[in-house]
């Protein structure tokens, strides 16, 4: 199908799951969506669920490729308007035991990617005047055991979308950040399996989510909408600011949970 040059054009990076798929369906109909992802069987099988999803296949962790991919999508559709830096990865290890290969790794992806790819699209967005939405986490602000390496990613991709927002938000260019908590999707039920503290997804999610203020985890399209929002005229006076998908994680104060539970009885 071709393009339509009149839409506003989004690139979407690990497009072929979870929160990027979510945020790709979303998007779909107003916008023109560029998926990108390493597998490209699932960003086809995204791309048949709606009309005006094209799949790129790319490794964001390889800055040749990452550059690459901004042209390409230029290239196609002759603009670029927003950019939604979603691709990232998780390896849990305690920091004695991660490897200088584990670290690379997530900060590659995680942080090096959405550095390259950002700056590659900056020219594209500022004429364009669009938005870039970063996906963090809420492990950017506060971690947990094993979390070193992809905490310090998060927590820089957090900094560096704040540093885009306050040099050229002058220049008209947004770029704000969605800190998600648990989230239901595929890395988030990897998750739950590795850490095997139920015998199924449901209890595993239930018994992460107890402390958690609204008591259960998040599901992919509800961190669409707070992209899809950050994406949109709605949020025109919105820069460089945090806004956390978590069901008030980040409001809880964790030495104050036991108090919660006398509470609730």
């Amino acid at each position: 199908m071709i393009p339509d040059k009149g839409k506003p054009v989004v690139l979407v990076t690990g497009g072929g799951s979870g929160i990027g798929l979510a945020t790709a369906l979303r998007l779909a109909g107003d916008h023109e969506v560029a998926i990108c992802g390493r597998r490209g069987a699932a960003l086809d099988a995204v791309a048949r669920r709606a009309d005006g999803i094209y799949p790129f296949v790319a490794d964001v962790g390889d800055p040749v490729a990452a550059a690459k991919l901004v042209g390409d999508v230029v290239a196609r559709f002759g603009r670029l308007d927003g950019l939604v830096l979603n691709a990232g990865i998780v390896i849990t290890k305690p920091f004695a035991q991660t490897s200088i290969y584990d670290w690379n790794q997530q900060l590659a992806i995680n942080l090096t990617g959405p550095f390259v790819l950002a700056q590659t699209a900056l020219p594209h967005l500022l004429e364009r005047k669009g938005a870039i939405v970063s996906v963090s986490s809420v492990g950017a602000v506060q971690t947990g055991p094993g979390l070193a390496a992809y905490s310090a990613s998060k927590a820089g991709l957090t900094l560096m979308t704040q540093a885009i927002a306050y040099e050229h938000a002058r220049h008209g260019l947004r770029a704000n950040i969605v800190a998600p908590g648990w989230i239901r999707t595929e890395m988030g039920d990897e998750e739950m399996a590795t850490m095997n503290i139920a015998e199924d997804l449901e209890g595993a999610y239930a018994k992460v989510s107890e402390d958690v203020p609204q008591r259960r985890a998040g599901s992919a399209d509800e961190a669409a909408e707070a992209i899809a929002w950050l994406l949109s005229p709605a949020a025109s006076f919105v820069n460089g600011a945090v806004l956390p998908v978590d069901g008030g994680s980040l409001i809880a104060n964790v030495g104050m949970t036991f108090f919660d539970k006398i509470v609730e009885t």
